[in-house]
Parts: structure tokens; sequence; C-alpha cells
């Protein structure tokens, strides 16, 4: 899939495993892991079927003031999530933030 990153900071934190806006992140070796195993699994996915499929993901549509937006699990066991849009034709993927408030967690 083509990934496009609407957020220039967690492309830069992703790709090199640093950034000065993500210092929490970059610093937390697991969950940097993750989210470059996470990155890698869509970037190499055919169609958002196969990253549906991916049970280690947990991939979610939200709902209410997220509507229109899926996330998937970076870190299992871990309340961070990756949260992104979908285009029509499901080849495209806009990341958008790393979210830690999922299911209320007031992290």
């Amino acid at each position: 899939m083509e990934i496009v990153f609407k957020d220039k900071d967690l492309q830069e934190l992703i790709t090199t495993g640093k950034n000065k806006h993500y210092k929490r992140i970059a610093k937390d070796s697991v969950l940097m892991n993750g989210l470059t195993r996470v990155y890698t699994t869509l970037l190499f996915a055919e169609n958002i079927t196969e990253v549906q499929n991916t049970s280690y993901l947990h991939y979610e549509k939200l709902k209410h003031g997220y509507s229109g937006i899926s996330s998937v699990r970076i870190v299992q066991n871990r309340v961070e999530r990756l949260l992104f849009t979908e285009n029509e034709n499901k080849i495209e993927i806009t990341l958008l933030k790393i979210d830690t408030t999922h299911y209320g967690n007031k992290k």
C-alpha cells in the first residue's frame, strides 16, 4: 500500500528512529520496534482486507468523534494505537497520530 504522512514528524520518527517532537516515543525501544513493525506491515499489505486479517494489529474502525478513522495496535498489551484514514479504493493510508487515550485510558 502507498502510505502518505500528514505528520512529517511522525514520518521522520518512523524512518529514522529519531524526532525532537516525539522524544518520549523515540526513547521507548519497545514502542519504536512495534511502530516499525506496524509500518512495515501496512506498507507491504496489498489491500486493507489483508490488514484486517492480521490478528496482532487488532484493526478496528472507530466511531463517534473518530468517525471515518481506523486504528491498529502498535504493541501488544499497551494502549498506544496508530490512527489513520483510508481512501475509497483502499490503496492509500494516511497516518494521523499515535493515540494514548484509547478506551478512556488517561495516561
